[in-house]
């Protein structure tokens, strides 16, 4: 019988934009079992932006990836019907970065949670970049007015890997992961993947550093700690 696999959460960010295969990709591409896989690609948080998947496509398919797909959603008229076959059909499910509220709302409204849910518990590997990873991840934070700090509020994401995390955000110290780590309870853990690196998710949440070691912090009382960092 099928089982979930682990989720590939990527970081992105500078320094990203590399020539040749990536081995984070590749370690990725070979969950597949299968030369060449075929990846649906899901842009709802870049607006299905198409130098984006141009981009990106090129960068998949030096790293092995056969064809690459776009399962298209955020645009009214988009073919739903042409975007679950896509996802059904496809080796490898992809989602991509951009913004992760955006993202999600365009999930929602075209109902594609469901299948997401059915396609991971079925074994099919998952991965996300940025936002993408994000989405991929339990939850996430936003501000209602963001004059006010204290109209932060967390949504829900897809919760296909059982973590909080944050990507590439090294500059501004995690902000926006101290927030939403402050809206949960008391010890929970979130993970900052920087630039270059990345984490797999096992389904129990077992969480493995890959390429640069993660960051990591907890709420303790009314503090954000940092822990010691996440080892590759």
């Amino acid at each position: 019988m099928p089982t979930p696999l682990p989720i590939h959460l990527i970081a992105g960010g500078r320094g990203h934009r590399r020539q040749g295969a990536d081995p984070l990709l590749q370690q990725v591409f070979a969950q597949a079992g299968k030369a060449a896989p075929s990846i649906a690609y899901v842009g709802a948080a870049s607006d299905d932006d198409a130098g984006f998947l141009h981009w990106l496509t090129a960068l998949f398919k030096s790293s092995g990836s056969g064809p690459v797909r776009l399962a298209p959603m955020a645009a009214r008229g988009a073919d739903l019907d042409e975007a679950r076959r896509i996802l059904e059909s496809s080796a490898i499910i992809y989602v991509t970065g951009g913004d992760v509220e955006a993202g999600m709302a365009h999930l929602r409204r075209c109902h594609m949670l469901p299948l997401l849910e059915r396609l991971y518990r079925a074994g099919r590997p998952f991965f996300g970049l940025s936002a993408g990873s994000i989405m991929l991840a339990r939850q996430w934070v936003r501000w209602t007015d963001a004059e006010d700090d204290a109209s932060a509020e967390t949504f829900p994401c897809l919760g296909l890997a059982p973590v909080l995390c944050d990507c590439h955000a090294e500059e501004d110290d995690w902000e926006e992961l101290h927030a939403l780590l402050r809206l949960e309870p008391e010890g929970s853990v979130g993970y900052g993947i920087p630039s270059g690196g990345a984490l797999r998710v096992e389904p129990d949440g077992t969480v493995h550093a890959l390429g640069k070691p993660a960051i990591r912090f907890d709420r303790h009382g009314v503090r954000i700690r940092r822990l010691p960092d996440q080892a590759i």
